[in-house]
């Protein structure tokens, strides 16, 4: 039971929807299966690049239960999007293999399945080219990478510094293309009834993808629903709509009866996003003492021809560590690859693998513990802007984990420690991840029996967000926190921003908060009762949410890690990981642990078992599903910590809150990886530290 006599803020609630998501009462987007609902299943072009030549449906429409073949030549029209990615069924155009080609219709999964299996295509192939390498010939230097931030960006003389350090590091790493798969596989169950079209849809964000859909279709907003009340995980996959809810619309549409969609989890690498691979160069130069004198951090990267999309892996460098001279460049080189897109931690999870590996690299030619480099290189202003971070705890975070880790207790000698045929290693990685905040609209009602309802578009992807809202809510009115009901994902609520980039709590709370502080002063200047309407309030961020700030803003963390190596297998497993965070307020403990540590087991499965190769010859992912792309299991989950500091940072938002969806990631990898070195005196670059590589390696 809730304990509503501690402070609503803050405290580890219990999740609200924790009961009916173990015991199914929680419904997701393909559990909802209105009257007389048909089944889709889009079939994928199995040619890297080309031209669909011609279809043949007479052996699908022959499957029994088979109702209907979508194809380019007889699919609803739609209105060209933003996003190219959700044209789909549009033109005989084959971008890249996996590109949907056709959609069969039919009574039951089964059927479609079966019906998507029998059509005939033919196509006009083409050359393709899907194999990433830093001197490929169509490489450039885009003006922005995601995020808005600068394709490259240039300070002092980095290379003459370079020259004439007397301590240098030039490395390079690899980061393979790596998949978000949700536990959710993406889904979408949409019907269409007198012009108005209401979904439910596995997404981070039912606002955008109403917004979307509209404009697809060319359909007023006021008469589309999306619903996505729960949803199980998205990791970046879900923070944009994804063909599977254009097609389950387009396939009602066609047919006059709702349609439900789930996408095969085998083809989700080549249409819902994948973090694209990213070869790395990182140059430090350092005096004897330690202290940075240039850092270059260039990375290559793939797009799609579809669309452009630069992971932003330089940009960390940018933020990190103080140094006088500087180069951060993306180049990327567009390939007939699927379109590549978000994945937890963007940008900061690969580049902070090989920043902080080189970090390592270069304590080792120092001669200096990685910790000690580390709080060496200390800033308080942000080396890429010279903006003044509003808050900034790196140094306290490395400290605070090396005392509960026992760091001062290791010998710093690689391969110093073995048990049989085991060696152990330790390892350490600064983290780091920045503060985003959007614009977001809520509104709140005090009932008369003494009860309030908040409403905002939130979407909860398993983080919690429900719950939190809720302490946020109770905060601001003073109330009890069972007091507080909040109502979640539709977008028929006041519209917010999706869940993604550590920003949702930010934002949607910011706005709850700003509706119940408005709520509580209408009700302190009020005598009679709360009428049988209510007493509300709104509340609309945008103006102060989305204003620039005139400080850095970011979050940070320490990890650490140790591990073991099999000198007979090659194994690496990890004994212990910790984490120590500074990101502002924590407003609630127990779901705050929950995302950092998931955050942290993602990063192990980034470091030791997570890898997909693009095959050169038929231009797909050989790693497509959960057989052989490989995620930790509860088995590969050691001992894992989660430890913060707390900040009081007023330049944030009305909480002092700062996102922790992502930060759990960002290092964690480089931590294994530098525990290996230390375990086995060697030095692997490339992701994942696979058996086999450790061997080749010489262990």
């Amino acid at each position: 039971m809730t304990d509503t006599s501690a402070p609503a803020l803050g405290a580890p609630a219990e999740r609200r929807e924790g009961r009916d998501k173990v015991t199914g009462a929680a419904r997701y987007a393909a559990e909802h299966t209105p009257d007389g609902c048909l089944y889709a299943r889009p079939v994928p072009a199995t040619v890297a690049s080309g031209q669909v030549g011609a279809v043949d449906r007479t052996a699908a429409l022959a499957q029994p239960g088979v109702r209907a073949v979508i194809t380019h030549e007889d699919a609803p029209r739609l209105t060209e999007p933003d996003d190219p990615t959700l044209f789909v069924l549009q033109n005989a155009r084959v971008p890249h293999r996996g590109w949907y080609v056709a959609l069969v219709v039919a009574d039951t999964p089964e059927a479609a399945r079966a019906g998507a299996a029998a059509l005939h295509v033919t196509y006009r192939e083409e050359p393709h080219d899907v194999t990433l390498r830093t001197d490929h010939p169509d490489a450039y230097v885009p003006d922005e990478a995601n995020a808005g931030a600068p394709g490259e960006v240039l300070r002092g003389d980095p290379e003459g510094a370079f020259r004439t350090a007397p301590a240098r590091v030039d490395v390079a790493y690899r980061v393979p293309p790596l998949h978000n798969h949700p536990m959710e596989p993406h889904a979408a169950t949409a019907r269409w009834e007198d012009g108005r079209l209401t979904v439910h849809d596995s997404s981070q964000g039912a606002t955008t993808v109403r917004d979307t859909l509209a404009g697809l279709f060319d359909v007023p907003r006021d008469r589309i629903t999306v619903v996505s009340e729960h949803v199980g995980g998205g990791f970046g996959s879900k923070g944009t709509p994804r063909p599977h809810v254009v097609l389950a619309a387009m396939a009602a549409l066609a047919t006059g009866r709702p349609v439900k969609l789930v996408l095969p989890r085998r083809q989700l690498p080549a249409v819902v996003g994948h973090r694209a691979p990213t070869l790395h160069r990182v140059r430090l130069a350092a005096d004897r003492d330690g202290a940075l004198l240039s850092v270059s951090h260039e990375v290559t990267t793939h797009t799609s021809r579809v669309k452009e999309f630069v992971e932003q892996a330089a940009t960390p460098a940018r933020t990190m560590y103080a140094s006088p001279h500087s180069r951060t460049t993306h180049r990327v080189v567009p390939l007939d690859v699927p379109s590549p897109s978000w994945m937890r931690a963007p940008g900061e999870a690969p580049g902070m693998y090989a920043l902080e590996s080189a970090m390592d690299e270069l304590a080792t030619e120092l001669g200096m513990d990685p910790v000690a480099l580390r709080v060496r290189n200390d800033t308080d202003t942000e080396p890429g802007s010279g903006l003044p971070f509003s808050s900034r705890h790196l140094t306290e975070c490395l400290r605070e984990g090396a005392r509960r880790f026992g760091w001062h207790d290791r010998d710093p000698r690689p391969r110093a420690r073995g048990r049989g045929p085991l060696l152990l290693g330790t390892g350490v990685a600064s983290a780091t991840y920045p503060v985003l905040v959007s614009p977001s609209r809520a509104s709140a009602r005090a009932l008369p029996d003494g009860r309030y309802v908040v409403q905002v578009n939130a979407t909860d992807i398993g983080t919690g967000a429900r719950t939190v809202l809720a302490q946020i809510a109770a905060d601001a009115l003073g109330a009890p926190l069972d007091a507080v009901r909040t109502e979640i994902g539709s977008s028929d609520l006041p519209s917010a921003p999706l869940a993604g980039g550590s920003s949702g709590t930010a934002s949607w709370g910011w706005a709850v908060h700003e509706a119940c502080t408005r709520l509580a002063a209408r009700l302190a200047g009020r005598t009679d009762p709360v009428p049988a309407e209510g007493v509300g309030a709104d509340a609309d961020t945008e103006g102060t949410a989305d204003a620039e700030s005139a400080f850095a803003r970011h979050a940070f963390g320490a990890h650490f890690a140790e591990v073991t190596v099999d000198t007979v297998s090659g194994e690496v497993r990890v004994r212990r990981l910790l984490g120590v965070y500074a990101a502002g307020h924590i407003l609630n403990a127990r779901t705050a642990r929950s995302q950092f540590i998931g955050g942290m087991t993602m990063g192990i499965g980034m470091a030791l078992t997570e890898g997909s190769t693009m095959d050169a010859a038929f231009g797909d992912f050989t790693e497509s599903d959960l057989a052989s792309y490989h995620v930790p299991a509860h088995a590969d989950v050691p001992e894992i910590e989660a430890h913060w500091i707390d900040e009081d940072d007023p330049h944030l938002n009305p909480m002092g809150s700062k996102g922790i969806g992502e930060i759990g990631i960002v290092g964690t990898a480089a931590a294994i990886g530098n525990a290996v070195h230390h375990a086995t005196g060697l030095r692997l670059r490339d992701l994942p530290l696979t058996p086999d590589r450790l061997l080749a390696a010489g262990l």
